[in-house]
């Protein structure tokens, strides 16, 4: 079977056309996994950030092993002092905790 000229004028025309529609799939899954997966997670991140670095001496936290204890000192480098018994202190890694139980008061001045 031969094409037509009237059929192959017509194919010629919407090439363009079809080249901008299957991009504007793939865009919007690209916003969708941006939205669902990308964003909230950046989110997360930045309120883990902002809890570890208002962690002061007297906070109950909970380290991502579990570990329930009580701040102690807060050292340089990201380390954090933790009593976990009476007499028994750990040395962690600040972004290992991974939730604030209580917060302490701050000092009146």
């Amino acid at each position: 079977m031969f094409a037509t000229p009237a059929f192959a004028q017509a194919a010629g025309a919407s090439s363009t056309s079809a080249l901008a529609g299957s991009f504007i799939p793939l865009v919007l899954m690209i916003a969708i996994m941006y939205f669902l997966l990308i964003r909230p997670q950046q989110k997360k991140l930045k309120d883990h950030k902002a809890m570890v670095e208002a962690l002061r001496r007297g906070d109950q936290v909970v380290t991502q092993g579990g570990i329930l204890g009580k701040v102690t000192k807060v050292l340089e480098d990201g380390i954090v002092e933790i009593e976990i018994a009476e007499g028994v202190k750990v040395r962690v890694v600040k972004s290992t905790i991974s939730q604030v139980v209580s917060k302490t008061e701050p000092a009146a001045a």
